[in-house]
């Protein structure tokens, strides 16, 4: 028979349906087990780059993986959200709520996010879960960032066009213990995907499958 939790809430009563499908089985259906790849660093780190290029590495050898981009979601489900702390907040818990879901459904979630408070990264952990949470901390100095800069972020920034622009005049917080710290300034993207696939290989138990 179905199990229901009932939460009370001001409004409305809202009770929560148990899937019948396992997370177990899915593992087995899907023949890994579900993560989320957190990519944190600065705008221009190569973040949305390693996280596409893993995207395709893994469908192509038949994993199936989904990117959650920081840009993309503010086109659509975070487009009433600006770049205040409150604001940002808000955008990580929602996409953090979003990668849960999909974790829950057996895939693997790459996260391609700014994310530059360590206590909204903690907070979005908490959500996703320890076991599931894998911090990526793309640790590529400033100057290249700058370098890279096609959209003139960074030089609107330091102009004081662009407010609250993070790494300028909005602080970066760098993860402490992140599982992988990788500098895009010195190491290739195929360098970059390696690793990152190596570490899935031991978390997702998916050494069937290389």
């Amino acid at each position: 028979m179905r199990k229901e939790k009932l939460i009370n809430t001001e409004k409305k009563e809202i009770i929560w349906h148990t899937s019948q499908v396992t997370a177990h089985e899915r593992c087995i259906l899907l023949r890994h087990q579900p993560v989320t790849l957190w990519i944190t660093g600065l705008s221009g780190s190569g973040k949305s780059t390693l996280a596409f290029a893993l995207e395709r590495r893994l469908i192509n050898k038949g994993v199936n993986s989904a990117v959650l981009d920081g840009d993309n979601l503010r086109h659509g489900l975070n487009r009433d959200l600006g770049f205040s702390p409150v604001d940002r907040t808000e955008n990580i818990r929602r996409v953090a709520e979003v990668a849960r879901l999909i974790n829950n459904a057996g895939v693997i979630v790459i996260a391609s996010f700014i994310s530059p408070y360590r206590q909204d990264r903690a907070m979005a952990k908490e959500i996703i879960g320890s076991e599931q949470f894998v911090e990526i901390y793309l640790n590529t100095d400033l100057d290249t960032c700058e370098k890279r800069d096609t959209k003139g972020l960074y030089r609107k920034a330091l102009a004081g066009e662009l407010k609250g622009f993070t790494g300028i005049s909005s602080p970066y917080e760098a993860p402490l213990n992140p599982v992988l710290t990788l500098d895009t300034a010195i190491l290739t993207v195929d360098e970059c995907l390696e690793l990152l696939l190596s570490e899935l290989i031991t978390r997702c138990r998916m050494e069937g499958l290389y």
